[in-house]
């Protein structure tokens, strides 16, 4: 697999290199050389999500890997199910969060793990990565334990959920996890500057596990498959994506599905009031603000990461922009789809509502909806449970977790101090 950094098209890597480096020069992102179309759709539909997947992947990767180390990754990778449920007539939930840290992020954070896993050297690793939330979870689980390898999670405190936060930040161990006292776009603007840091880079081999590593991308390709693959002909027919969007990894693997040859109609760029895109799709000049805390934190970004992936996509495939859906959900009306959800008989969480509600707002006669929902309604449960005035299951993965001590450093937004500790591992 050929990638090349966006920002300067002159650095070309594999995709071992790509995975190990993280990022390119400029603090460019890696994109495939190729997006050459699967031969035979139907033919995959029909599998397994571990078969499906390990075809889906050797094809990207190529020869680089085997088939049988790609499977065996993806074995010990995708080791839970991601089941589609009916919520209405027409639309469908995709749940994605019945990994071990309840959130769709395991999928892309174990992929990875196992990839550094299987073609890593002797050399040290240190993963540094910025979360709001839920990717921090994902990465600290599908890491912890490894030896030779240092996992660093920066996080904005107090802009989190309490359970979110339990999550990663009890381990110890060799996961380091630090609350930065500003937002989370401030966590990603460190974390690219530790990259552009040379002498850092070497002397601690620097990666990050963010959407920005070309190897959770394209392990999330594979659940838009599966989603496909319970559906039946009928609903495949005309289907629309919803995708609730903050750093819009997930759009950029379902964008990527789609090149692949997954007939998805069209999709949905669902935001909360962080709406750069939004705005921006809808003929503004790209001008992220201030983050805006909200009931969905997970999207509380103003400066997406992976959206210089999309539109290097759209360019690549000569697709127009103003085919993609967008819209922007305020909190009350998130409350107020969550509970008009709840009356459907449908549990969910606030991200998965802002992608539930564009939802409906775009759907045409004749098409069939799917939204993603990204993490278990408990990761939230002070919220939803105050919006639904009703108590919710908590699942042991959170229970098990929730009276232990946190472990977080605090610190202010100063690289200075960043890097100091990280040296010091």
């Amino acid at each position: 697999m050929n990638l090349y950094n966006i920002t300067d098209n002159s650095e070309q890597v594999n995709f071992q290199q790509a995975v190990k480096q993280g990022l390119g020069r400029g603090q460019g992102l890696f994109f495939p050389e190729t997006i050459a179309p699967l031969a035979d759709i139907d033919a995959l539909l029909k599998m397994n999500l571990v078969d499906r997947s390990t075809e889906i992947l050797s094809h990207l990767i190529g020869d680089e890997l085997s088939k049988e180390t790609v499977k065996s990754i993806v074995s010990n990778a995708f080791t839970f199910e991601a089941p589609v449920k009916k919520v209405t007539d027409n639309i469908n939930a995709l749940e994605l969060f019945h990994g071990p840290t309840l959130a769709f992020k395991d999928f892309g954070g174990r992929f990875m793990a196992q990839c550094l896993a299987s073609f890593k050297d002797s050399g040290k690793i240190t993963i540094l990565t910025a979360t709001s939330g839920d990717t921090g979870a994902a990465v600290a689980h599908a890491f912890y334990g490894m030896e030779n390898i240092d996992v660093v999670i920066l996080y904005p405190k107090g802009k989190i959920s309490p359970l979110q936060e339990k999550l990663f930040c009890t381990l110890g161990g060799n996961i380091t996890t630090i609350a930065i006292e500003g937002t989370f776009d401030d966590c990603q603007t460190m974390v690219k500057q530790a990259f552009d840091d040379q002498e850092l880079k070497q002397a601690i081999g620097l990666n990050s596990a963010n959407s920005i590593n070309i190897s959770r991308l394209v392990a999330q390709i594979c659940y838009y498959f599966e989603a496909f693959a319970q559906l039946d002909e009928t609903q495949r027919k005309a289907l629309v994506v919803s995708v609730p969007s903050g750093n819009f990894g997930d759009l950029t693997a379902g964008l990527l599905a789609k090149a692949l040859g997954l007939p998805i109609k069209r999709f949905i760029a669902a935001t909360n009031e962080n709406d750069t895109v939004p705005r921006y799709l809808a003929g503004e000049a790209w001008t992220p603000k201030t983050t805006i805390p909200t009931l969905s934190n997970a999207m509380d970004v103003s400066a997406p990461n992976n959206w210089p992936r999309i539109e290097e996509l759209f360019k690549v495939k000569g697709w127009s922009l103003s085919e993609l859906g967008y819209g922007k959900l305020s909190d009350a009306e998130t409350k107020e789809t969550l509970v008009a959800m709840d009356k459907l008989g449908y549990l969910c969480e606030p991200h998965g509502a802002i992608a539930y509600s564009e939802l409906t707002k775009q759907l045409q006669e004749g098409e069939t909806g799917l939204f993603l929902c990204t993490a278990h309604p408990a990761k939230f449960k002070e919220s939803v449970e105050e919006i639904l005035g009703r108590e919710i299951f908590i699942p042991e993965e959170l229970a098990s977790r929730a009276d232990l001590d946190l472990l977080s450093k605090e610190m202010p937004v100063d690289f200075s101090q960043v890097r100091e500790l990280l040296m010091a591992l």
